[in-house]
């Protein structure tokens, strides 16, 4: 979903490049992104972070963590920055990039991620789409590229067509499927309670079942 241009965001965004990071600084940080932490920690990413509600929430939830959110939309990355700066508690622990999510192996080196999270990712449904889909194996193989061996991806979803791909695209890709909800928010009241909403999640989730996917890489 695109959100309309916010003027002010471009400016915003120079103001603060030390939290929300371009794309070509992020290549360049390749291999070196506990650098821009205050504590060197596992770095988790959630691709397509959208408006920041998941990221800032987990970066609140697990200080033990550094987190990285990647956005595309100009105005989307630079609400989820100020949403962060805004905060009450300061979050050492939060960077954003403002990049394309393509080929993530373009700016992490191997075993620099721990946790890769696609959440509410744009299901792409038309047949002729289908490389467009974050969870087609061409990407799988970059976030494979990024993670150590056992290193975790989560996926989230109100889309069963796309829920329903991407158990296959993962299964004959090889991985692992350590967990497989089909109605989260009604089947297991313990994940529940440490559960990160997204603005999607919140709003969908009276709407149907969320699904989602907890596996890893195991080579």
């Amino acid at each position: 979903m695109r959100l309309r241009r916010k003027a002010w965001a471009a400016d915003w965004l120079v103001a603060h490049n030390e939290l929300v990071i371009t794309q070509d600084k992020a290549v360049a940080l390749k291999g070196q992104w506990q650098s821009v932490f205050a504590k060197d920690q596992p770095i988790y990413i959630e691709i397509g972070t959208g408006k920041g509600q998941f990221i800032i929430g987990m970066a609140k939830q697990y200080p033990e963590v550094n987190f990285i959110g990647m956005e595309i939309q100009e105005g989307a990355v630079a609400v989820a920055g100020r949403k962060a700066v805004d905060d009450i508690a300061p979050l050492p622990n939060l960077k954003f990039i403002y990049g394309d999510g393509a080929g993530v192996d373009t700016y992490f080196a191997p075993s620099e991620v721990s946790k890769v999270y696609l959440n509410f990712s744009d299901p792409w449904p038309k047949t002729g789409h289908e490389k467009r889909r974050l969870t087609y194996k061409s990407f799988l193989k970059s976030y494979q590229n990024v993670l150590p061996v056992d290193g975790e991806l989560e996926f989230k979803t109100d889309n069963r067509k796309l829920f329903e791909y991407s158990l296959g695209s993962f299964a004959n890709y090889g991985l692992t499927f350590d967990k497989v909800w089909l109605d989260m928010h009604n089947e297991d009241p313990e994940n529940l309670a440490i559960n990160i909403e997204t603005e999607y999640e919140q709003k969908f989730k009276v709407k149907g079942p969320i699904y989602k996917f907890l596996g890893h890489f195991t080579d």
